[in-house]
């Protein structure tokens, strides 16, 4: 028997603020600048949903430690400036919000610390403080499915009565691989094909949502 769903665990960047085609921008400015071209779509492919370490040894293995770690701390200053130049929520998001009655947390591939800009800039922040949980507490960022099994098990919720809530192929497929019923948010930069897959429901407005997760 399919246990309901007791929690609801939202990525965070794409899915609750609309910041990564801010951080796709970015990513392929930098990478003209440095010496690696790159696509929009290829920034989705490699870079969308990876923790900041993948997307280093990405960037190390194309151009070398040393100017990875320039890229890194440029793209942090950038971002950062875009951010504050203008980030607002996902559209819909903060009404799918305000109609979710179970719980929910955060469990994202970037730092505490880059929460708390966005999700403060947007004033989500207090929505979630205290239930925000980074790929940087965990060994393995997603695709593995360290990040979604470590938040459940700081919220005392079964995976197997776990939703999440996602933008990114390695994202469901984090999902999937903990036994948590994925949601494909198709709205943002990732196309849906690369969301679909078994157990996970695909959608593009954030304010279908909360009929989702009732269905489920």
């Amino acid at each position: 028997m399919i246990k309901p769903v007791e929690l609801v665990i939202f990525d965070c960047d794409g899915v609750l603020v609309d910041s990564e085609r801010i951080a796709a921008r970015v990513q392929v400015a930098l990478g003209a600048e440095l010496g690696w071209l790159l696509t929009e779509a290829e920034v989705v492919e490699r870079f969308i949903g990876r923790s900041s370490v993948s997307i280093r040894e990405q960037i190390a293995e194309r151009l070398g430690p040393r100017t990875a770690a320039l890229w890194w701390d440029l793209f942090e200053e950038r971002h950062r400036e875009a951010v504050d130049r203008g980030l607002s929520p996902v559209e819909g998001l903060p009404e799918a919000l305000d109609a979710i009655a179970l719980p929910t947390c955060v469990a994202s591939s970037g730092s505490h610390e880059k929460m708390r800009h966005t999700l403060g800039r947007t004033g989500l922040y207090e929505r979630f403080a205290g239930r925000i949980h980074s790929a940087t507490e965990v060994s393995r960022g997603k695709p593995a499915p360290d990040l979604f099994l470590y938040a459940a098990r700081r919220m005392g919720v079964d995976p197997a009565a776990c939703a999440v809530v996602e933008d990114s192929r390695p994202g469901v497929q984090a999902a999937r691989a903990a036994g948590m019923r994925a949601f494909g948010y198709a709205g943002g930069l990732t196309p849906a094909e690369q969301l679909e897959g078994p157990g996970t429901v695909v959608f593009d407005d954030m304010r279908q949502l909360p009929g989702l997760l009732a269905g489920h």
